[in-house]
This record gives structure tokens, sequence and C-alpha cells, in this order.
């Protein structure tokens, strides 16, 4: 007779905190989860493979099936850790209150272009004061070419352009920082969602937490994945487009450089650099691209040379 714990399932990581999560079988069912063995890394959005645990009170994952894309952040020292998986568009959600990092905001950006995931831009509390100097930040933004969309949770102002942006069959995810206002925007999005995931994925000393990412179908073939508010991101080294790190702006001007191998930062006859000063690439977006570079260097030093690329 076949045991039932080597009996194996699919399904897919709907709720992450830690080494806790929650698990959408294929049949439906939502069973709680942990990794099996210390090796192996789960995140909200990742296809997995399970099997029942000694007690059969949460499943063990035992596999993560190959994911399509990720969103991958570095450590300090500068290891790649994924944070989404299988997701096909970013949602970078900023406010007026709080004061936006544009640079974090680039760096998110960089990633996602790095990673071949369309990024759209976010204003969320777009019915409070939007000062000078953050219009003229997302006037840059669409000049780049990305796509800037303007809401308000609190107003419900601006909601069926961003459900517009969730077409069927994209899974997007929330991504910025804390008090922006990404889960607000879930609740107008899928009216009487329940946000708390505390009662279900629990940290290891079993106090019950909120600062979970959560996947949510959006009933139109999309989902949604809502993440934890950052105070910083630091894209993963390995990950980011060598030549550009992900800025289009980069991409765009680097064939003109005189090296193949710019880095577009003290290089003599550097296409990007004469852009940036003659006004053609936005000074804050070169200012941005070249804390990237050193970020870069800085992470992949920290590495060291056996996981140096």
């Amino acid at each position: 007779m076949t045991d039932p714990a080597k009996l194996t399932v699919t399904g897919q990581v709907i709720a992450a905190f830690g080494r806790h999560m929650l698990v959408r079988l294929e049949g439906g069912a939502e069973r709680r989860a942990r990794p099996f063995g210390r090796a192996l890394t789960v995140v909200c959005g990742d296809r997995v493979r399970c099997r029942e645990g000694e007690h059969h009170e949460e499943l063990h994952v035992i596999e993560v099936i190959d994911r399509r894309s990720a969103l991958y952040r570095s450590n300090l020292r500068g290891v790649a850790e994924p944070v989404v998986a299988n997701l096909t568009r970013l949602l970078v959600v900023l406010a007026p209150v709080p004061v936006p990092d544009f640079f974090m905001i680039d760096r998110y950006l960089a990633a996602a272009t790095s990673a071949g995931l369309a990024a759209t831009l976010v204003l969320n509390k777009a019915d409070l004061e939007v000062e000078y100097g953050v219009a003229g930040e997302l006037a840059v933004y669409v000049a780049c070419g990305y796509q800037t969309l303007r809401c308000s949770a609190e107003a419900r102002l601006g909601l069926g352009e961003l459900r517009a942006a969730l077409s069927p069959g994209t899974v997007a995810a929330l991504v910025g920082q804390s008090g922006v206002g990404k889960s607000s925007l879930v609740r107008c999005l899928i009216p009487g969602v329940e946000i708390e995931v505390g009662e279900l994925v629990r940290e290891e000393e079993g106090r019950h937490t909120t600062t979970a990412a959560r996947l949510y179908d959006l009933g139109n073939g999309a989902a949604l994945i809502d993440s934890p508010g950052v105070r910083d991101f630091a894209p993963a080294v390995e990950s980011l487009e060598e030549r550009s790190l992900g800025f289009v702006e980069v991409e765009r001007l680097a064939p003109g450089c005189r090296f193949a191998d710019c880095r577009h930062l003290r290089e003599p006859a550097c296409a990007v650099q004469a852009a940036a000063q003659r006004g053609e690439m936005h000074p804050r977006r070169y200012e941005s691209y070249r804390r990237l570079r050193r970020m870069r260097e800085e992470l992949t030093a920290a590495r060291g040379p056996r996981k140096a690329r």
C-alpha cells in the first residue's frame, strides 16, 4: 500500500512569511506549508510540489517548479534572494506622503527591465496635493516610456485605469515604500477581501503577523501580489543587465559610446555622459544610474571571488 506521506501534490504559494506559507493546491484547497530543508527558498507566486508532513498538519514543500520570472534583491552579502515569482508586471506604488524615494523607485524599475517585466508607476493618494518636484519626476518617467497611473484608494479615483492595467493573464506585484497604500489599493480592487493573513502564516515563535506577501485572484484571469512595504531595495547584481543596468535611457544611448564595455562613468567619448551633460538624460536619473553602478560593484565585491560572475 502506498504511504500517503510519499504522495506528492502541486500547487501555488499564495502567502509567504519567512518559512511559513499558504499553498493553494490544484483542486482549490488551501493548506499551510513550509519548505522541507533549509536549502530550499520559496516565495509568494512560486509553483511548488509538496507532500504531507509527519503529522499531516501542514505540507512540506519539496520542490520549486521552474520559475518563469522573478523579482530578485541582493542581501548585504551580495547574494540574490527572490522576492516574488512568476509575475508579468511590477506595479511600483508611490504617494505624495511619505516623500517618495525616487532612487529606490529607479532600482525597482531597473530590476523589472532587466528581468523582462513590464513596469508601471502608480501614484496613490493623488487626491492630495502633489508637489511640483514629484510631478516633474513623474513627467521624466513618462518621457522614458514608463506607464504612469494616478489614483486614490481613499477617494476612489483612477481605479478603472488601474484595473485596465491588470488584464487577463497578468500577474502583477505591488511594491514600494511603507505607507504608500498598497493594501488599500487591494481592498479597492477586490471588495470584501481579507487582507489580514496572520491567522494563516505565522512566525517561528507563533506570534501572529500581517507582514506577508499575499496573492489575490482578481476574478478576470489576472492576479495581484501585495508585498510588504520596504525602506530600501537593492536589485540582485547578477540579475541586472550588464551594460545598462536596466536604465532604458542608457540602453538607448550606449551604442553611441566609443567602447563596448563602457560603464558610463568616466570613460572618454561616452554617449551617456554627453547626453546627461546636454540635459537629454535627466540629471537625477543619471545620478541614480551612477549610484546603482557603484552599488553593483560593492555588492559584487561582497560576494567574494567564488560567487562573483
